[in-house]
């Protein structure tokens, strides 16, 4: 069989993963502070929001697209967003705003991505529930590593542990073993980030 036949017989294969390789790279760059999470990200946030249109899980296409959306703003953000005293934008602490905005974002998550489900006539079943849950969680910790909050580790966290077992369940071992992965480097980055803050 010749390479053209190879990889085209294993495309879907080969781009999940490149968004496994690409998605664990995004992790570590965002834990060393480095602006490559961003491209890393996007181009695999990119691959899952098609490898989600050809399987028509169209609820999470949809999140994935503003995952994409949010690692651009991301980009900019972590290049242009840091103020007149500072040369790079610097990791802080959410305020008591930004913890409000945070719990909104949350609430607001479910509750569109719950009609997103009923809109395309998804069945409503008790993963689907879990599923809203991480939901919520990872576009709130998205917001955060685009605003360079230390919260967002814990949200990453709070959220890989909960996927992990789901994607188990599913039988999705790939994508249980990149969340693993991510678990792990998600407390790494959280105590680096700490240490950074000088507490």
């Amino acid at each position: 069989m010749q390479i053209t036949e190879l990889i085209t017989a294993n495309y879907q294969f080969i781009l999940e993963l490149v968004c496994f390789v690409l998605g664990i790279l995004s992790v570590w760059y965002a834990r060393k502070e480095n602006i490559l999470v961003y491209p890393t990200g996007l181009i695999s946030t990119v691959i899952t929001v098609y490898l989600l249109y050809l399987s028509k899980d169209l609820g999470n296409m949809l999140v994935n697209i503003y995952f994409s959306f949010m690692s651009i703003y991301g980009w900019y953000n972590w290049k242009f967003g840091k103020t007149k005293n500072e040369s790079v934008l610097k990791i802080t602490t959410t305020s008591f705003k930004e913890k409000l905005v945070g719990c909104f974002l949350m609430l607001g998550t479910f509750i569109l991505v719950y009609f997103i489900y009923r809109f395309f006539d998804y069945s409503v079943t008790q993963d689907t529930y879990l599923d809203l849950v991480t939901t919520s969680i990872f576009f709130t910790a998205m917001w955060y590593m685009a605003n360079k909050k230390i919260e967002s580790w814990v949200l990453w966290v709070v959220g890989n542990t909960l996927v992990v077992p789901l994607y188990f369940y599913k039988e999705w071992y790939l994508l249980a073993t990149q969340y693993i992965i991510f678990t792990i480097l998600a407390v790494l980055a959280f105590k680096d980030w700490k240490k950074s803050l000088g507490v």
